[in-house]
């Protein structure tokens, strides 16, 4: 029988799918060009990716609902979020040398796709391994800072390779280790994208310093937490 607890189950893997509803719209503003607006659709789905781990948690959702499976329904979407459209994003910004762009967006749709089939991606005190496959957030560096052409395109090999080295980075929601500052950095560096979006991806070093700083503070974070302690795959 379909009770009360089902059907707030339902809502929530709904709420969920809505993160993939997310990835078609914003990848309709990016064949449009529509950057700034694609990276703030980008950013709704990475809150509801932040809200529906813990109300799946608190309602029990996985007891109450065991056919649909909620960690599977969560890397589909991550993928055409986190990777996906990004990608997209990448090779089509412009801001790589034509030759690399394309290849660019195919190592980045690959390598995310390995890594989340990565089934050792975190670690037992909640640190990933290697490079998240946070492509949403690397394509957002890419068009706020705008580098050197060849320095993007080298940026995004580091980064493609990175995903498969043995170090630490933080989740800054669930790792214990600084929880408190991860999570104070996080909301400066959400207003701080916010402030971006809404200067059309050109808001100036007031705000792209700070945001670098957040960004090297986490690559960091990981390295610093025991240089010592090997990690393996």
């Amino acid at each position: 029988m379909v009770g009360f607890d089902h059907v707030r189950a339902f809502a929530i893997h709904v709420f969920t799918a809505t993160g993939a509803a997310l990835a078609l719209l914003a990848l309709i503003l990016a064949t449009g060009r529509h950057w700034a607006a694609m990276f703030f659709v980008l950013g709704m789905a990475l809150v509801i990716d932040g809200i529906d781990g813990p109300l799946a948690r608190v309602f029990k959702v996985k007891e109450t609902l065991p056919r649909w499976s909620g960690e599977a329904l969560d890397v589909v979407v991550d993928f055409v979020t986190y990777v996906f459209v990004p990608a997209y994003a990448i090779a089509a910004s412009g801001l790589l040398p034509k030759a690399a762009a394309v290849p660019a967006g195919i190592i980045v749709c690959i390598t995310g796709a390995l890594y989340f089939a990565d089934r050792k991606m975190k670690t037992d005190d909640n640190y990933f391994r290697g490079f998240p496959a946070v492509w949403n957030l690397a394509a957002f560096y890419l068009y706020v800072l705008e580098p050197p052409p060849w320095i993007a395109a080298a940026g995004v090999a580091v980064l493609a390779a990175l995903t498969f080295t043995p170090f630490k980075f933080p989740h800054p929601l669930r790792v214990e280790r600084l929880r408190l500052l991860n999570v104070a950095l996080l909301i400066a560096w959400a207003v701080l994208a916010f402030v971006a979006v809404i200067a059309d991806l050109r808001p100036g070093p007031f705000v792209t310093v700070p945001l670098s700083a957040i960004a090297g503070y986490f690559f960091l974070a990981g390295l610093l937490r025991n240089p010592a302690e090997p990690v393996e795959r």
